[in-house]
């Protein structure tokens, strides 16, 4: 009978741990549906909430890594000045791993449709801060 209830104590904290990721990453996907919302409505400081707000945020591009949340935001305004160069962001996610309570993986593809449509890859790491889910490092290709 004990080890009856040591397998069922272990399967329920199982369960548990695994409905806490489950929930993790969904609130990780919403963050993203919702920065899709902002960029489709022009906010680049909106959609960049969802970032870090420190010097230690890297960005990597096709010209190389910047640091922070500032030049990050920075360089977001001098690509895209305005609605039409913006256009209309569509993430698509390809896989998410979360790798500790306090971390997940998530690599997908993005697409902006406008005049000249531009798409490509990206990997982020999110990390859990202050109980929150921010973006702390982003390769986009």
């Amino acid at each position: 009978m004990k080890k009856l209830i040591y397998i069922f104590l272990v399967a329920q904290s199982l369960c548990l741990k695994a409905q806490t990721k489950s929930s993790d990453i969904q609130v990780v996907l919403e963050n993203m549906r919702a920065q899709e919302d902002l960029w489709n409505k022009g906010s680049i400081p909106g959609f960049m909430e969802y970032y870090i707000h420190s010097d230690s945020l890297m960005f990597i591009g096709s010209k190389g890594i910047t640091y922070g949340w500032q030049k990050t935001l920075d360089n977001y305004i001098k690509k895209y000045p305005d609605q039409k160069t913006m256009g209309q962001l569509k993430f698509e996610v390809i896989k998410v791993n979360q790798l500790s309570s306090e971390s997940i993986y998530l690599v997908g593809k993005w697409q902006l449709t406008r005049e000249n449509p531009v798409g490509g890859y990206f990997t982020l790491l999110w990390k859990k801060v202050n109980s929150q889910w921010l973006i702390v490092c982003d390769h986009t290709s």
